[in-house]
């Protein structure tokens, strides 16, 4: 992660001149249509974890489609809403710049808060050559021959879950079965010491986590002193995997030619880069095709009657949800996105959530449809050289849990709204209760 990414994702301030504007409505959150234009600001995590979000980005593309704000902690930032500004973006890796952060973060030129964690990097945050060659290092993990070696591994996870779930009885599907799956996922990828791998959801949470009272972190201090501990814990396996190297992520790190030198601090982004990248999105996804396809009961119904759809299915809920909702990049000189003139060094942000809901690309977009033509053409995984790595594996995770889950069960009843998580970048949720009916056996 870069510093901005752990420190300040620029998510206190909400309009460039209101500095709390959707935050002073005392009744909640007022429609996107009855504020001004300017005061929208869609870095807002309010909108997100009251799942408001929709109608804001919905007025963004229809009359301001590359919107500016300027906040004290922020800075200057563009929020692009339609496809296709975000996909020219997101391919032009020489005009907009990874090396600033991926994240909503700090003006360049301003000092780092007290506490901050100095000198975190990651190759997501960088550029060619230097992102190449360490992308590279770790691509092995999710290859194609991998994926073939995980699968069995994978289902046999997957039907020890599912089979051991509660019937007729609620439980938050959130923790018991999707943060459960993507964790143990991780610690094998990691080869990550089995009975503590609930650490690596914990270090997931707090990176991106806003601190407030009685959250996932209270202080920045907190993040800190949480994250350090991550680091000395994978410190020693790094010395562990320098001595007996496998397979794993680890190894791959401390032996590659092009990051057994990296300083620790290095390493920790790394670290954070493939925990947040294994886990978040993937645990969200499947959160959220639950929810998905109990919010639209036909499209549940088309899949049970036809169970060959589940990899549409998986890619229409991975539109659909948008487990990330943007990635940033810095504009290396002046430009002009349509009609706007960008300043260099300005902050643009691409809204995958918003891309992903573009009627000029997505009929009906926000409706689930599991047979929609193009939902493969999604950004949820972003484009160029910053393409998710793990997208397959992602995938693979998703169309087994469903295959898995039509076996097994007549329906996953969502019974209520489910929680949301307090961020406007890790666009996810925090408990979900779901109630199972397993399918009858013949007698």
């Amino acid at each position: 992660m870069s510093e901005s990414a752990t420190e300040n994702n620029g998510q206190d301030d909400v309009g460039k001149h209101m500095p709390s504007a959707v935050e002073t409505y005392a009744d909640g959150i007022p429609s996107a249509w009855d504020i001004p234009l300017e005061d929208i600001n869609p870095a807002s995590p309010r909108l997100f974890s009251e799942n408001r979000w929709q109608e804001y980005f919905e007025r963004l593309r229809a009359d301001d489609p590359v919107h500016f704000n300027e906040t004290e902690s922020a800075g200057r930032y563009w929020s692009l809403t339609r496809f296709n500004d975000i996909k020219a973006v997101d391919t032009d890796w020489q005009n907009f710049s990874s090396n600033a952060g991926i994240t909503l973060g700090l003006p360049i030129g301003v000092e780092l808060p007290e506490g901050a964690l100095q000198g975190i990097t990651t190759f997501i945050a960088q550029d060619p050559p230097e992102h190449d060659t360490k992308r590279k290092t770790v691509t092995g993990a999710v290859a194609p021959t991998n994926l073939a070696k995980l699968e069995p591994l994978i289902r046999e996870r997957t039907v020890r879950v599912l089979d051991s779930l509660p019937e007729n009885e609620a439980f938050d599907w959130v923790d018991t079965v999707s943060i459960e799956l993507t964790t143990m996922m991780l610690a094998t990828l990691f080869d990550f010491p089995f009975e503590d791998r609930r650490k690596l959801t914990r270090w997931s949470d707090v990176v991106f986590a806003i601190p407030q009272p009685g959250g996932i972190i209270e202080t920045i201090d907190q993040r800190r002193e949480e994250l350090l501990e991550c680091l000395e814990y994978f410190m020693r396996l790094w010395n562990e995997r320098k001595e007996n190297p496998g397979e794993d992520l680890v190894s791959m790190l401390v032996h590659g030619e092009d990051t057994k030198d990296m300083p620790p601090m290095e390493y920790l982004g790394n670290l954070l880069l493939l925990i947040v990248g294994g886990n978040d999105t993937t645990r969200n996804t499947m959160s959220g095709s639950v929810y998905g396809l109990n919010k639209f009961p036909e499209q549940y119904d088309n899949l049970v009657a036809n169970p060959e759809l589940i990899p549409k299915m998986v890619s229409e809920v991975i539109r659909w949800q948008t487990p990330l909702a943007y990635m940033r990049r810095t504009a290396n000189n002046d430009c002009i996105i349509g009609g706007k003139q960008i300043k260099k060094n300005d902050q643009i942000l691409m809204w995958y959530v918003s891309g992903n809901r573009d009627a000029d690309v997505f009929e009906n977009a926000d409706e689930l449809d599991i047979e929609r033509h193009n939902a493969r053409q999604h950004v949820s995984f972003g484009f160029g050289i910053h393409r998710c790595m793990g997208n397959r594996l992602a995938e693979l995770q998703m169309r087994i849990l469903w295959e898995e889950i039509l076996q097994r069960f007549e329906k996953v009843e969502v019974l209520e709204e489910p929680e949301r998580t307090l961020s406007s970048f890790v666009k996810g949720y925090t408990y979900m209760p779901v109630k199972v009916t397993r399918k009858k056996v013949a007698p």
